[in-house]
């Protein structure tokens, strides 16, 4: 690793010095963290607080004056690793954080700009990330910055000089284990997931106490395996997770049954529960493992204290498309016959729209948020889909030559209804904005074998646009009825996260490059900047010397052009970059 500081010397040392010497600079506190969404100084949780509504109740930028907003300063991330920009920047006393492709993270001068310094992880040869170089953010803690590596390492650096502090390897990248996501932090323990679920991995939901990295819990995601806690250096059995190996499972698949939580997950307070989506069960090819197979594409509420399952809910029981169900679960409450109904939601990339009850997860409605799904008719009064059978891909073991299943037409394709962009949900307006994309799929089983680190797909595929003028669609929904109240459509698919305010706008970017503001009750585009760039990141806004700001990192790439089939053509030329782009209104 090395560590930049760059001739900005005397800033750096000011500064530096200022938050040492400051009676008042105390880091990061659990209470910071579990007050972010109410606070508006700072952003210290992925989400804007770790129930991840992306709402703030800031108003100076508003439907009014949104128009009047000015760029103050661009930082770029500089070099030649420009591609797939997908942070979220945190904001503390006055320092931005932000992370950058490649694992890399920046320490910036929020009111000017300037960068204080810069960790480049050492990265070996032969990592293995699925789906693009990214990385989504970090966790702030004391007077430490945590975010994982793509070779599978927990990083915590200092947070005045960038310099290493504690580094754990959560797994072995040589298995085709990677960590893409913003860790959060829940009671002192900083908690990730791990990816990697098209190389055979088993998903794991890892706790480590926050200021040594020392393991507290992990609990494996794949029906069979033990989870453990440790305690005074001892390692103790926590239960196995769901029934016996096997189960849901045909003979050994379980060892490498996948269900990565690759995206990262989200606490609710009032239950004190933490909530993470598990991916795609392994290999792709359904016909090579019937059953359920739990707990892959599943929503999981685990006990933050041990790591113990709660309760789960499977939404794409055998998945046959790839459709994971890794997307974040927002907590939130609504009224109904007088009653508080403490609910979830969650935007599956199979296409519907979940909610359920947060406390025991029991489904309360579903509804879809795309206009085409071909895979399944609807959901039963549990939840689960009603399938339509022919449209699950072929058996290869059917055909006279076993080289290649029945092709189907699958709709959504496997990159989503939506996939892993934030939506956010408004305190004011009761909606929640889903980033939505309109496309489908050609896919066809072939034979697979596992075989360590190497690919373990067993299909074959190409996506294709469901329209000619758009496949993106940023959709405002009611939770408690179903009904799409309005929607933006756009040229490219939509892969960049969603922040909504109570000044009555919705924040997005576009892979076109602009970073876009809606009125939240009806749509309308209300202002636009083009940044150079396709933002794929997830925007912010905080308060700073009386002062609102807008931040986004720009900077297309991401999985859209790697895996995209036909669509990748729509926007192979789009350019790639790297730049935080903060906007603020003019004093006047």
């Amino acid at each position: 690793m090395t560590v930049t500081s760059f001739k900005r010397g005397a800033l750096f040392a000011a500064l530096s010095l200022a938050l040492a010497s400051s009676p008042l600079y105390a880091g990061v506190t659990d209470e910071d963290i579990l007050a972010d969404q109410a606070t508006t100084d700072d952003v210290v949780s992925y989400g804007l607080g770790l129930r991840g509504q992306r709402f703030s109740p800031l108003d100076a930028i508003n439907r009014e004056t949104v128009e009047e907003i000015r760029p103050v300063w661009a930082f770029s991330l500089g070099g030649e690793k420009q591609r797939g920009q997908e942070s979220q920047p945190m904001i503390k006393d006055g320092v931005m954080y932000v992370t950058g492709s490649y694992s890399r993270v920046y320490a910036i001068d929020a009111r000017t700009g300037d960068e204080l310094w810069q960790y480049d992880a050492r990265l070996p040869d032969g990592i293995m990330p699925c789906c693009d170089v990214i990385n989504r953010g970090v966790a702030l803690y004391g007077d430490l910055v945590i975010f994982g590596t793509l070779d599978a390492k927990l990083v915590a650096l200092d947070a005045k000089t960038g310099k290493v502090r504690w580094k754990k390897t959560v797994d072995n990248y040589q298995d085709g284990y990677s960590i893409t996501a913003a860790p959060i932090i829940v009671k002192g323990n900083v908690i990730t997931g791990v990816s990697g679920g098209e190389f055979g991995i088993v998903g794991r939901v890892r706790a480590y106490d926050a200021k040594t990295g020392k393991l507290v819990w992990e609990r494996p995601t794949v029906e069979g395996h033990m989870g453990y806690v440790y305690k005074d250096g001892k390692k103790i059995e926590n239960g196995i997770s769901g029934g016996a190996p096997g189960k849901t499972w045909p003979a050994d698949l379980w060892k490498s049954g996948g269900a990565a939580p690759w995206l990262g997950g989200t606490y609710d307070p009032d239950t004190d529960l933490l909530f993470f989506g598990t991916g795609n069960p392994a290999p792709w090819n359904s016909h090579m493992r019937p059953g359920d197979n739990l707990f892959s594409s599943s929503r999981l509420a685990i006990d933050p204290d041990d790591g113990k399952i709660v309760w789960h809910f499977q939404t794409t029981p055998h998945d046959g498309w790839d459709f994971d169900g890794v997307n974040e679960l927002i907590s939130f409450d609504y009224q109904e016959d007088g009653k508080t109904v403490k609910a979830a939601a969650t935007a599956d990339r199979n296409g519907f729209f979940y909610v359920l009850n947060r406390t025991n997860g029991d489904f309360i409605r579903g509804f879809p948020f795309v206009d085409r799904i071909s895979w399944a008719k609807g959901l039963d009064d549990k939840g689960r889909p009603l399938y339509v059978d022919e449209n699950r891909p072929g058996d290869p073991s059917e055909v006279k030559d076993g080289k290649q299943g029945k092709t189907v037409i699958a709709a959504p394709s496997f990159l989503g209804g939506k996939n892993w962009m934030p939506m956010a949900y408004s305190q004011n307006s009761g909606l929640f904005y889903v980033p939505a994309n309109e496309w489908h799929m050609d896919i066809w089983n072939e034979p697979v074998s596992y075989k360590r680190g190497a690919a373990y797909l067993g299909a074959g595929f190409t996506i294709r646009s469901n329209n000619d003028d758009y496949i993106g669609v940023l959709r405002a929904y009611d939770p408690k009825t179903g009904e799409k109240v309005w929607e933006f459509k756009n040229y490219a698919p939509l892969w960049g996260g969603v922040l909504t305010t109570a000044g009555g706008l919705v924040f997005t970017g576009n892979p076109e490059g602009y970073l876009m503001a809606f009125d939240d009750k009806t749509g309308e585009l209300l202002y636009k900047f083009n940044t150079g760039s396709g933002i794929v990141g997830s925007p912010v806004t905080w308060k700073m010397d009386g002062e609102q700001y807008v931040s986004v990192l720009s900077g297309w790439g991401g999985a859209v052009p790697l895996w995209g089939g036909d669509v990748a053509k729509r926007v192979k030329n789009f350019n790639q970059g790297g730049t935080v782009w903060t906007f603020k209104l003019p004093k006047s």
